[in-house]
């Protein structure tokens, strides 16, 4: 899942999205509306942290853009006001959910991850395929029973192709929601990941390359 933090208290933004990448998420972060608005305009967010209180352009205002130009983006806002009548004023807006500060970030992770299933066709809260298990709250992935002990770039790679139940999915598109904006676009990560992630998985293999075209997973030889 990726995701945007646009919070102008550098060591606020900083934590979450530390956290959020340990919880194999991948974030870009923006310190103000301005930066936050150019971000959206040049890569694909499932979900992005919205703190209202923004230097260069308001959060209101850029809560507006995304909901009218981008209705698949679910919105998340923060606020250190967390009383009905901002509750409802942020909601109006178009966000799609609204956390006060303080906040537990265990809350946050689960709000995100809700929103992440929101923002993509009926997804369900635990993937399966064929013999394969994944479930993105707790981090874990089963073959046959077998619990399966995977990096967090593998566990994301993984994640998009059952997310895709069987249609391709390109290298940009494995690079544009597991990594983050800091990715190089000409390295080979992608396909060092995939080797890696089909070893650990076991034979027979379940994920198999389309030449030309990205990866897929498949029950064929």
């Amino acid at each position: 899942m990726r995701i945007l933090v646009v919070e102008d208290e550098n060591w606020l933004a900083d934590a979450i999205a530390t956290g959020l990448r340990r919880e194999g998420m991948a974030v870009d972060v923006a310190y103000d509306g301005v930066s936050g608005h150019e971000r959206v305009g040049v890569n694909d967010y499932d979900v992005i942290v919205l703190d209202r209180d923004l230097p260069g352009l308001h959060g209101d205002e850029l809560c507006r853009d995304v909901v009218a130009c981008q209705p698949g983006v679910r919105v998340l806002m923060l606020t250190a006001a967390d009383d009905v009548t901002d509750r409802v004023e942020g909601l109006g807006l178009g966000a799609d959910d609204y956390l006060g500060k303080p906040f537990a970030f265990t809350e946050l992770v689960a709000r995100l991850r809700a929103l992440g299933r929101r923002s993509r066709e009926a997804v369900p809260p635990v993937l399966e395929w064929d013999q394969l298990r994944l479930d993105p709250a707790r981090r874990g992935v089963t073959r046959a029973g077998r619990p399966v002990r995977l990096g967090g770039k593998e566990f994301g790679v993984l994640e998009e192709l059952m997310r895709a139940g069987g249609a391709i999915v390109s290298a940009e598109q494995l690079l544009e929601k597991v990594w983050d904006e800091h990715a190089d676009p000409f390295t080979n990560v992608v396909r060092v990941t995939v080797m890696s992630l089909r070893k650990k998985l076991g034979a027979p293999s379940v994920v198999h390359t389309v030449v030309g075209a990205g990866y897929r997973l498949g029950n064929d030889p």
